[in-house]
């Protein structure tokens, strides 16, 4: 089946928040980086944020029927503004000292990062995770630009080696998930 994606608009960004949120209210990342406290209105208000700053400065990619949704940033997007860096350290509560004591490695320099991909529940399996993917790849590919990825779900590992990802660093936090760092060649124009 082929499925519709298109840019988000601004309209998106509340739906598609509710997207990532059911997407990820189990996923063994943001069970570690939020508290149990309010756990869902966190998760929901986190994902809104980094969305705002992916369409402000990046791409945000839907389905037609905001289903699923992909947002990746170029390697020259400034970080969140400061009332949003705030918001999200207020989000994070006393987890932000594990946060910020992670040390993960970096990305390649000069390229993009998926920041994340979420297809609601009822619809994982159908694919559209890799739709909005293979959609924003093939707008990366046109500029000739490596695109870098983490994850804490192995299951999403094969997804993205069959979108041509590799493992390139694999790091276990204490007490937490397991984060594989991945990365996608450019591909030549």
């Amino acid at each position: 089946m082929r499925h519709h994606v298109r840019p988000a608009r601004s309209s998106d960004l509340a739906p598609a928040a509710g997207v990532l949120a059911e997407a990820f209210a189990e996923h063994a990342w943001t069970r570690w980086v939020l508290p149990a406290d309010g756990y869902a209105e966190r998760l929901e208000e986190m994902q809104r944020l980094y969305l705002t700053h992916a369409l402000a400065h990046g791409l945000v990619l839907v389905d037609e029927q905001v289903r699923a949704v992909a947002a990746f940033l170029p390697p020259d997007a400034p970080e969140p503004a400061a009332p949003i860096r705030q918001r999200l350290a207020e989000l994070y509560g006393s987890r932000l000292t594990a946060l910020a004591e992670l040390a993960l490695p970096d990305a390649p320099a000069g390229s993009w990062a998926l920041e994340t991909v979420g297809v609601r529940p009822a619809h994982q399996g159908t694919g559209l995770g890799t739709a909005v993917t293979s959609e924003g790849l093939s707008m990366i590919d046109e500029r000739g630009e490596a695109v870098a990825l983490r994850t804490s779900d192995e299951r999403n590992v094969r997804l993205y080696e069959r979108l041509g990802f590799t493992i390139v660093a694999t790091t276990e936090i204490p007490d937490g998930p397991i984060v594989y760092s991945m990365v996608r060649a450019a591909v030549p124009r």
